[in-house]
C-alpha cells in the first residue's frame, strides 16, 4: 500500500540521510509513530523501476527500512522526492 507519510531523519557531518522514525494515519484513521529499526540506502544506481513498481530517478532519495507493528518485524520502502514535490512515500510490506 502506497501513502504519505511523516518522517523524521538525521543528517551526518557528510551530509548522507538516515530517516529515524515515520508518523502515519493507520486504517482507523489515528495517527501512529514507528522507530525504524534499521535502514538501507537504495538510490543512486540511475532510473529504474523497484519490484514494487515505483518508477525512481537520480533525483530520489530511497530507503529500504525494518519497522516494528505489534511485535512483528515489517519491511518498508521509504521515497522522498526532493526536486519535486518535497514529499516523503511510503510503500508497505515490500517483502
Amino acid at each position: 500500500m502506497k501513502q504519505t507519510v511523516d518522517v523524521i531523519v538525521m543528517f551526518s557531518k557528510e551530509g548522507e540521510i538516515k530517516p529515524m522514525r515515520i508518523r502515519l494515519v493507520d486504517e482507523e484513521g489515528e495517527r501512529r509513530s514507528f522507530d525504524i529499526k534499521s535502514s538501507r540506502f537504495i538510490g543512486g544506481k540511475g532510473a529504474q523501476t523497484l519490484p514494487d513498481g515505483m518508477y525512481i530517478s537520480n533525483g530520489t532519495i530511497a530507503f529500504e527500512c525494518k519497522i516494528e507493528v505489534h511485535g512483528r518485524a515489517r519491511m518498508i520502502r521509504l521515497y522522498y522526492t526532493p526536486r519535486t514535490d518535497n514529499t516523503w512515500t511510503m510503500i508497505d510490506e515490500i517483502y
